[in-house]
Parts: C-alpha cells; sequence; structure tokens
C-alpha cells in the first residue's frame, strides 16, 4: 500500500459511477420502506433502512472523492487525501448504529410477532436484489484502491445478500407460513453488517491515529536505516500513513563524526534504499553529527512530546522531498 498509487479509473468517470449508484439506491430505499410497511416485513424494513445508508453512504463518498482531489494549501498542507479516510470512518459507525437498532427491532418482534405479506416481500426483494447488484458493479473498480469506496461497495455487497435473505423469508412465509424467519433473518443481516463493518473500521481509525501501515515494521525501517554505511544511530523515527495508499517517514539521522563531509551523499543513500525497499518516496530527515547528537532520544516516537526534541547543536536542516 505504502507509496503506490493506482488510477486504474478516471475521476470523473468514477464520480458519475458513483453519482447513479446513489439515485439507484434513493429509488430502491422508498420502494423497500413503501413496501415494508405494507407487507409487514420487518426484514424488508431492515433491508431498506441498510440501503438507506447505502445512498447515504455514497453520497459521503462522492463529495469525499471530490475533495481529497483538492492541492494542498495554506490550511492543509498535506493536502486534503484523509477526507476519503473520514468519510469511510462515518460509513462504518453508522453501520454500526443500524446493526445494533435491526437486532433491537428483532429481538422484539419475537416477543411480539406480527403477520407478514410473503409475496409482496418477494417481490420487492427481487427488484432490490438487482439494484443491489447494479451499484455493486458500479462501483466496483473503483473500491480495490479507495478505502472510501470500498466502505461504499461492502454497504451493497451486504445489501443484496439481505436481499437475497429477505426472498428466502418471503418464499418460507408463502410456502410454510413461518413468520418467525422474518425477525431471523433480520438478525442474519445485521450480524453481517456488524461483523463487516467492525473487520474494517480497524484499518480506518488506524490511518487516523497516524499509524504505521499494516505492511510495513517500523522496526525493520530502522534496521535499514541503521544498517546504511555512515549512520551510527538514528532516533525520533515516525512512520505514518498520510492517506490510504501514500505513507511518509521522517527521522533523525546521526552521522559519523568522521564523516561530516558525506552527510548530504550519507542522506540520499538513506532515501534512496527507503524508496526501494519500502516504497517510502515522503521521507523528512534531519542530519545530526556524532558530537552533537540527541541525548537520551527514543529510537521511535519522541520521548519528549513537549517540543524539546530540537533542544541541541544540529549541523544539518531538514529536507522534504
Amino acid at each position: 500500500m505504502a507509496g503506490h498509487h493506482h488510477h486504474h479509473v478516471d475521476p470523473d468517470a468514477g464520480d458519475a459511477r458513483v453519482l447513479w449508484a446513489v439515485i439507484v439506491n434513493l429509488g430502491l430505499t422508498v420502494a423497500q420502506i413503501i413496501g415494508g410497511i405494507f407487507s409487514g416485513s420487518l426484514a424488508m424494513i431492515a433491508d431498506a433502512v441498510h440501503n438507506l445508508s447505502d445512498a447515504l453512504s455514497l453520497v459521503i463518498a462522492f463529495f469525499a472523492r471530490k475533495i481529497s482531489r483538492r492541492p494542498a494549501d495554506e490550511n492543509m498542507t498535506f493536502g486534503y487525501g484523509r477526507a476519503e479516510v473520514v468519510a469511510a470512518l462515518i460509513n462504518y459507525t453508522t453501520l454500526i448504529v443500524i446493526g445494533l437498532y435491526l437486532i433491537y427491532e428483532a429481538v422484539t418482534r419475537f416477543i411480539e410477532p406480527s403477520g407478514v405479506d410473503g409475496w409482496l416481500v418477494v417481490i420487492i426483494a427481487g427488484l432490490a436484489l438487482v439494484v443491489d447488484l447494479v451499484t455493486a458493479l458500479l462501483t466496483w473498480s473503483l473500491s480495490k484502491d479507495s478505502v472510501n469506496i470500498r466502505a461504499a461497495f461492502l454497504h451493497n455487497v451486504a445489501d443484496a445478500l439481505g436481499s437475497v435473505a429477505v426472498i428466502f423469508a418471503g418464499t418460507l412465509i408463502i410456502l410454510f407460513d413461518w413468520h418467525i424467519v422474518d425477525p431471523l433473518v433480520t438478525l442474519a443481516i445485521a450480524g453481517y453488517i456488524l461483523w463487516m463493518s467492525f473487520s474494517e473500521i480497524g484499518g480506518v481509525i488506524r490511518i487516523l491515529m497516524l499509524g504505521s501501515p499494516p505492511e510495513l515494521h517500523a522496526g525493520e525501517v530502522l534496521r535499514t536505516i541503521e544498517a546504511t554505511d555512515g549512520v551510527i544511530g538514528v532516533h525520533h523515527l515516525h512512520v505514518w500513513q498520510m492517506q490510504e495508499h501514500e505513507a511518509a517517514l521522517d527521522a533523525h539521522l546521526v552521522i559519523d563524526a568522521g564523516r561530516w563531509g558525506d552527510a548530504d551523499a550519507i542522506k540520499q543513500a538513506v532515501k534512496t534504499v527507503l524508496k526501494q525497499d519500502f516504497g517510502l518516496g515522503h521521507t523528512t530527515l534531519e542530519i545530526e553529527c556524532a558530537l552533537h547528537a540527541c541525548i537520551g532520544a527514543d529510537a521511535i516516537g519522541d520521548a519528549d512530546a513537549g517540543g524539546s526534541e530540537h533542544d541541541h547543536h544540529d549541523h544539518g536542516h531538514p529536507h522534504r522531498d
């Protein structure tokens, strides 16, 4: 993931796909809610509520895609790429709330059962399944390279499975008059929504918490830098994801006192190996002479977050690509 940019789909073409997916989902949601009310099916209303969250997630995804392409400015010096990550967090959090609410409603149905019109359920759920599949196809190719669109895409996959489950429930009600299957299917849909959301939200939170990329180990990066000829120490190392497909690093390099004349070349050698071995193209390296290096500094992170890390006599200047 780190350092690699994927652009399989033209951004504007992708926006058009997302917009169409929004329109289709909003229409489906209205049809499902009306159908759920008239048929008395909680499972269908559950699917409709999930579909509404789909439409909203796609609206958020649509605007997040637009915002994320803005260039960096004085207010957002790293750019707006994280808008998509924030959108994904909102979407998954919403899904978790919806999943918990559906469980509550299903349990209530077990206590107080009500009649369901099986034929109406099957017809509307069949229509919903077609729409879900079309929407999933619209966003599938985009989902491979965007955590934001992937969240919206997974909404649709869950919806398609939900529609299949609702059709199954409606069929059992028609054939055997098994009304209890409606809240059972609702629980299954809710369980899937929660499982999917909790499995995906961790990676989103990791990016927002400035965690290192999952596939990149800071200790290994540290050892690679220390192994570079002329470097005798590394501290204040930070590795984080600026956005989903772009990682960054900053660190202080301690240069051997006898090699200070080669400091720039050593720094460039470190940059080269970081790019080649770890895909880290955005690196900030501060160079220090061994005679005036930071005293007692942590190898990874800052021992003192209060800003005393630069209280030393450094012989170099931060360099950023």
